[in-house]
């Protein structure tokens, strides 16, 4: 069975940076499309960032554009999201997903506060 391990969570100053992390048991990465979401307390999961297979396309939303950047490195078989300029409205549980394989981690929390 194939897992999805986040890493990286934790408590950051707004203004601040953080690096998430997702591993996989298996090298699927490189065959499948990769998201990351997150889910805000009372709040619906929401899509923040997408990578393709060769990591060429890449997408974001509007509310993360030009703070966060997604990227993936196929010799460490990981998916990582590097945010910026982080907020209290990044406050979170994120989440490392591979749509294709139904594949979710088991989160990992963010929480953006001074």
């Amino acid at each position: 069975q194939v897992q999805l391990v986040e890493s990286g969570g934790g408590l950051v100053q707004p203004g601040g940076s953080l690096r998430l992390s997702c591993a996989a048991s298996d090298e699927i990465f490189s065959m499948h499309w990769v998201m990351w979401y997150r889910q805000a307390p009372g709040k619906d999961r929401e899509l923040v960032a997408s990578i393709s297979t060769t990591g060429a396309t890449t997408n974001y939303a509007d509310s993360v554009k030009d703070r966060f950047t997604i990227s993936r490195d196929s010799a460490k078989n990981t998916v990582s999201l590097q945010m910026t300029s982080v907020t209290p409205e990044d406050t979170a549980v994120y989440y490392c997903n591979v749509p294709a394989l139904s594949l979710w981690g088991q989160g990992t929390q963010v929480t953006v506060s001074s």
